[in-house]
């Protein structure tokens, strides 16, 4: 659901009102409030991703940072086709995910121009190939020479995910596995194998991406793809819907000047992951009282 800042007409109907029955020294109180931010507020609405990890944990922090500066707000969770239509509608007015200048070109290039880029959060996205820290490799062009000592299996995520046919597309041919089985079933799946293998202390290898909370999880190590089968690193940018700009400037402006370092993002992955929706909103909490310093510094 939609909703929009105040009327301006009925805030400065109510403006009247109030400064009338107020003496100057009150008024003055009033003012320098408003100046240090105390009288924000307004609803905003913060489009997830469905799945995508670093969009629930960057939204669930911006809703609880948001509403302790007085804004309300609600999440509405959405695959990445329809999280774009509605934020270029004025449906949403917050997106947190948008990888760049490749997972989402196509999305921005039919909806750009009805959205205001506010500000990249994160530079290092990518891709990946991984194995447990102390594996026999360094590098895809090792695994097929070394495909034994990982039973001869790369697991995958889900059939139709972009990182599974670039794997297929790719990475496969350009360095010669196809000996090896790809395995691809879901996300899940993946993370539960690679988990079984890391406590056994065996050799995995899996398709990754990041950031991913796997990362602050297990000793991981990604495989070098001297051929750059897998892209290059992303941006991770935050976009808001046509005018939010200028109806919620100080939004704007912290959004604008966000930045996580992987260690805290993976580290609020990590305190999310398996966690009920229910209890989402208490871990971040703590989350944020553990890390507070941080936390108030990108409304600094």
């Amino acid at each position: 659901m939609k909703l929009r800042a105040f009327a301006p007409v009925a805030m400065a109907a109510a403006g009247g009102l109030v400064l009338a029955g107020c003496s100057s020294s009150d008024a003055d109180e009033t003012t320098d409030a408003a100046a240090s931010g105390d009288a924000a507020g307004g609803d905003l609405t913060l489009a997830v991703f469905n799945g995508w990890d670093e969009s629930l944990a960057t939204s669930l922090l911006w809703e609880n940072i948001l509403e302790s500066k007085g804004y309300t707000v609600e999440l509405e969770y959405a695959d990445p086709a329809v999280v774009f239509q509605g934020v270029a509608d004025g449906d949403y007015d917050v997106v947190t995910d948008v990888w760049l200048p490749l997972t989402h070109a196509s999305y921005l290039e039919e909806f750009g121009d009805d959205m205001e880029e506010l500000g990249a959060w994160f530079d290092s996205a990518a891709l990946t190939v991984a194995v447990n820290a102390d594996a026999p490799i360094d590098s895809l062009a090792d695994l097929a020479e070394h495909a034994d000592e990982f039973d001869g299996r790369i697991v995958g995520i889900e059939p139709g995910a972009g990182l599974t046919a670039t794997v297929q597309d790719a990475v496969i041919p350009t360095y010669g596995l196809e000996g090896l089985e790809f395995i691809t079933s879901s996300t899940p799946a993946m993370l539960s194998e690679l988990d079984t293998a890391t406590s056994n202390g065996e050799n995995i290898v899996v398709t990754l991406w990041e950031p991913h909370w796997a990362y602050g999880a297990y000793d991981l190590k990604n495989l070098e793809d001297p051929e750059g089968t897998l892209g290059e690193a992303e941006n991770i940018v935050t976009y808001g819907r046509t005018g939010l700009g200028e109806e919620f400037p100080e939004v704007a402006s912290w959004l604008g000047g966000f930045s996580m370092d992987a260690d805290h993002l993976y580290d609020l992955e990590n305190a999310l992951n398996g966690a009920d929706a229910a209890d989402q909103a208490d871990i971040v909490a703590e989350w944020v009282a553990a890390n507070q310093e941080w936390v108030d510094s990108l409304t600094a």
